[in-house]
């Protein structure tokens, strides 16, 4: 049984007289502990695809079973707990709450959870989380005191503070520079070889070297769907390291 079951989805947005169909009949199905990368141009339909699959947006016809379970029939609460728990969220823009710290970031959906924890475990969920993406040395700093890609891994810990059985990153390194998105890849391939699945969106090729699996979509519809194996995102972040030290010393004789 796959974990996400998308069949025949279709999403109509209706804007005055015209209807603008951004998803035309999706089939997609994501098996536990996937790696798939969601390509597209801008218009194809990806963050709308992405929407649907987190449970932010509702389809206009078609079925979505999300562990077997069709998501229509959930209630708004039910919704809300696996947004809070099932899945994780992570985004360009990292949506750090500015004034506060590291810590406090990734203890929020926590705070939301139902489940009845007392500060002391919140604390440790959330301390164990940042640990988990190296940054637990920077936990009682506010976000303008961190790096991009701090930030990111911030908002990525978050993702992960509930334990979720997906993460779901839209453009996670739209605002990265190449080195920093490489050490954000290398994070998500190893949370994906310890048995995360992971949905990312992209429009960067070079990205979509390193899932397993690249869904290209165009025009509301998939134009391609191929496994691959994966490029290691440590041995192209070493490469990388190597090139500018090499540069570097090139100019220092010169």
């Amino acid at each position: 049984m796959a974990l996400i079951d998308l069949q025949k989805i279709t999403k109509t947005y209706q804007s005055e007289s015209v209807a603008v169909e951004a998803l035309k009949g999706i089939d997609l199905r994501v098996e536990k502990g996937e790696f798939t990368m969601i390509m597209g141009s801008s218009g194809s339909g990806k963050s709308t695809l992405m929407n649907i699959i987190g449970c932010l947006d509702k389809a206009t016809a078609g079925h979505y079973y999300l562990d077997g379970e069709e998501v229509a029939g959930f209630s708004r609460n039910r919704l809300a707990d696996i947004r809070n728990e099932t899945l994780g969220f992570v985004f360009q823009s990292f949506h750090l709450l500015p004034r506060t710290t590291a810590l406090e970031n990734v203890q929020l959906p926590l705070l939301y959870s139902r489940k009845d924890l007392s500060w002391k475990e919140i604390y440790r969920l959330a301390e164990e989380a940042l640990e988990r993406v190296s940054l637990k040395d920077r936990m009682k700093h506010t976000p303008n005191e961190l790096s991009g890609g701090q930030k990111q891994r911030v908002a990525i810990a978050r993702a992960l503070v509930n334990k979720p059985n997906v993460l779901l990153a839209d453009e996670p390194t739209g605002n990265l520079d190449t080195r920093t998105s490489l050490e954000v890849i290398e994070l998500i391939q190893n949370l994906n070889e310890n048995g995360l699945t992971i949905l990312m969106v992209t429009h960067e090729p070079d990205i979509a070297r390193y899932a397993k699996r690249t869904v290209r979509l165009r025009d509301g519809q998939i134009e391609n769907d191929e496994y691959h194996d994966p490029l290691p995102a440590s041995k192209a972040l070493e490469e990388l390291i190597h090139d500018k030290s090499e540069t570097q010393n090139e100019e220092v004789v010169s």
